[in-house]
């Protein structure tokens, strides 16, 4: 199949799924790996995708990408995020842990600890603290999203500001370059506004895809965090806020 047919059909599958693994078009294509990484860096370098550890995708302003697939976009660099995050946690500590598959990677990396207090709206976290005898999880109410196990909703908001955590442990969906976070959702949102409000101290943990990616709802400024944990040095704007606002930046 001649190049071009082959980038025209990889961006309709994307289209369709808004992720793709290297080794689906592969499969599909029935060509070398490394014919799918030249393919997938010409139509990046054209900007009609985003390049992932694994794959590509396209960035949506409204649309977040499946559960599923970003399961698996940058898996390496957010486990190596979430070692570095759980080194700031003292065994005994509170705290508040949002939706999200970077802050369910740092929920695993958390059962090296002892004795943590977690207040959640996250399933899937919740699921994976409780193999902890010594943990103590407790889960906000509201509405669950099926897609992701996240809890949504004005009765999740007035659940969490009930708490005083020592940390809010919060993952993002995007990073403008002002340093606005960026999600999808608003009821999300909401809860991830109570948690920043109601935590002493604020751990963002993005891998490097998040900066410059488009989302339709503002969370708040990064200026609002204590600590930033990504594997990539951020663009020269976000330096600039991160500095100016004596934000910690830990880069793995």
């Amino acid at each position: 199949m001649h190049q071009n047919r082959r980038l025209d059909q990889i961006m309709e599958i994307i289209g369709r799924n808004g992720f793709v693994t290297t080794e689906q078009l592969v499969e599909h294509f029935q060509v070398t790996p490394q014919t799918i990484r030249r393919d997938l860096n010409e139509l990046a370098k054209q900007n009609k995708l985003r390049r992932h550890h694994g794959g590509a995708g396209i960035d949506s302003s409204t649309v977040n990408t499946a559960y599923q697939d970003r399961k698996i976009m940058n898996l390496a660099a957010k486990e190596r995020i979430a070692e570095s995050l759980v080194e700031h946690i003292p065994d005994g500590a509170s705290m508040f842990i949002n939706i999200g598959t970077t802050t369910e990677t740092i929920a695993r990396a958390l059962l090296s600890r002892h004795g943590l207090r977690v207040v959640t709206n996250n399933l899937h976290v919740a699921s994976i603290l409780s193999a902890k005898e010594d943990f103590h999880i407790i889960i906000a109410g509201g509405e669950v999203r099926n897609r992701d196990g996240g809890i949504v909703g004005e009765a999740a908001v007035d659940f969490i500001s009930q708490f005083k955590m020592d940390f809010g442990i919060i993952g993002i969906s995007g990073i403008d370059n002002d340093g606005s976070l960026l999600d999808f959702d608003y009821r999300e949102v909401r809860v991830a506004q109570s948690i920043i409000g109601n935590s002493s101290q604020v751990l963002l943990a993005a891998d490097h895809s998040k900066f410059g990616r488009n989302a339709m709802v503002r969370l708040g400024s990064i200026e609002q965090v204590d600590h930033v944990f990504t594997d990539a040095r951020p663009p020269r704007e976000i330096l600039q806020i991160l500095n100016r606002h004596d934000i910690a930046l830990h880069i793995v």
